[in-house]
């Protein structure tokens, strides 16, 4: 797998500073509260298990799985439900945790969804923001870990064809491997 990265973006040490510095930060906003702590899988599932871990709050964890992807490079911009939460969110302050927002219209659409369902308050939390990518105005995460370029990338839970998750580092996807 390793010999598939044309270049290493972020070490895992530099991963894991990230998910200490946003981990203080969501302890701070969140002091006194128990929000609803929501994975988006499967690429947020490492962040999420490293970020929580610096994170001194009770807090409550769901999943959702939802795709835009269908195995392409590129988000087709069509939202499909794959996985849906099991926590009501009615009232409660609700922590969407993500892998990376690039165009937008997965993060657009999970906003709506948890606003729409009644959520006290919707805060996103992103490893990664690829604002160069954005094609829906206005939508952006409260906290960030990276921003980063508009390169294909893989590892720490992002993937291409459901490869390179357990990488323990963010890289460039060469593109000879995806492009036909």
């Amino acid at each position: 797998m390793n010999d598939d990265i044309q270049t290493i973006l972020y070490s895992e040490q530099k991963i894991q500073d990230a998910c200490q510095r946003l981990g203080q930060q969501l302890t701070q906003d969140y002091q006194g509260k128990k929000p609803l702590v929501i994975c988006v899988l499967k690429g947020a599932v490492p962040f999420t298990a490293d970020l929580i871990k610096q994170m001194d709050l009770y807090m409550d964890i769901d999943f959702i799985d939802v795709s835009s992807y269908h195995g392409g490079t590129q988000s087709s911009g069509d939202i499909q439900m794959v996985k849906d939460i099991d926590e009501d969110v009615s009232d409660r302050d609700v922590l969407l945790i993500d892998d990376i927002v690039d165009t937008g219209h997965t993060l657009a659409y999970l906003k709506e969804l948890l606003k729409k369902r009644g959520a006290a308050s919707v805060r996103v939390c992103m490893l990664m923001d690829k604002p160069e990518a954005r094609q829906v105005e206005g939508i952006q995460a409260d906290y960030v870990g990276f921003n980063v370029p508009n390169e294909f990338l893989v590892g720490y839970g992002l993937d291409y064809q459901g490869k390179y998750r357990n990488l323990p580092y963010v890289g460039i996807l060469k593109p000879e491997i995806y492009q036909d």
